[in-house]
């Protein structure tokens, strides 16, 4: 014969267990922990849009910086004739003079003979602009925020600006200025080159 002696539980016990919650330390624990993982997590991904703005940014420059350079090196290394020159607001081309230093905001490129044909690269004042026309009157607009006036020089092997035309390098410094924007603070890129006609006319 088994015997089974059963103990009732305390209705008062079984309330407690049943109702009992979280206390208000815990939930202040549980909501700061909460708050200092949503705060990590948007401050992470705010610091990865700002380095893809930044590389963003670097990226498209270089792009531009290649593609225009190449295009410019390959006009010059062709070309039947080239001097720096200044334009005006007005777009006309001022050339130099014998004896001026060869330094301006402008590039005339004659690509054959005919002078009735040419290309000029120029940093348009009004605006800060970088632009390249033709004779027909086509006018691009290659680059914004330039900060410098002298783009193009002749100069020497050795770097020293000419006052003539004569076996010259043509060089070409372009300083930018890139404004503040949203998760990305003000920035300055600096581009130069230097170019030599191969084609020398006859």
């Amino acid at each position: 014969m088994r015997l089974q002696i059963t103990f009732p539980v305390s209705s008062c016990n079984r309330s407690q267990t049943l109702n009992r919650g979280f206390t208000l330390p815990e939930m202040l624990i549980a909501l700061t922990i909460f708050l200092l993982l949503i705060g990590g997590v948007m401050a992470a991904h705010l610091f990865g849009l700002r380095m893809f703005q930044m590389t963003n940014n670097k990226l498209i420059v270089t792009q531009w910086s290649r593609q225009t350079i190449e295009s410019l090196t390959d006009q010059i290394h062709g070309c039947y004739n080239v001097q720096v020159v200044n334009v005006a607001t007005n777009g006309s081309l001022m050339t130099l003079l014998d004896g001026e230093t060869r330094q301006g905001n402008g590039l005339l490129i004659y690509p054959t003979a005919d002078t009735n044909n040419w290309v000029v690269y120029f940093v348009k004042l009004a605006d800060q602009t970088f632009r390249r026309t033709d004779q027909a009157g086509n006018t691009v607009r290659l680059a914004d925020s330039i900060t410098n006036t002298l783009a193009f020089s002749a100069q020497d092997f050795s770097g020293n600006v000419l006052t003539n035309n004569d076996n010259s390098v043509i060089h070409l410094t372009l300083e930018f200025y890139d404004p503040e924007t949203y998760l990305v603070s003000a920035d300055s890129y600096k581009l130069e080159t230097s170019v030599k006609q191969r084609v020398v006319p006859e």
